[in-house]
């Protein structure tokens, strides 16, 4: 079932995964900021706009391109989740 504290965790680990690849030196946790922690910038956050469309099976649209929703794993993975349940839900 979509929506589940296991999907999402699974989701945060991914996405934690993906950043620790870029950012090899630094410690993020699920609920780190990476826009405050000036990791981000513009190139990059395509880059994870882009990572959570192919890695998830979603699809951004223009209204969930809210600096809200890509500013930790956890907002990425509460993402995924509200898309998945949307499309389980049409």
């Amino acid at each position: 079932m979509p929506g589940t504290a296991d999907e999402t965790t699974v989701v945060e680990t991914e996405v934690l995964d993906f950043l620790h690849a870029y950012f090899r030196s630094t410690d993020i946790a699920a609920a780190d900021d990476i826009f405050a922690l000036g990791l981000v910038n513009s190139l990059f956050a395509m880059e994870l706009v882009l990572f959570v469309e192919k890695k998830f099976g979603i699809r951004v649209e223009d209204e969930d391109l809210e600096l809200d929703n890509f500013r930790s794993a956890a907002a990425m993975a509460d993402l995924v989740t509200r898309k998945r349940n949307a499309a389980a839900g049409s």
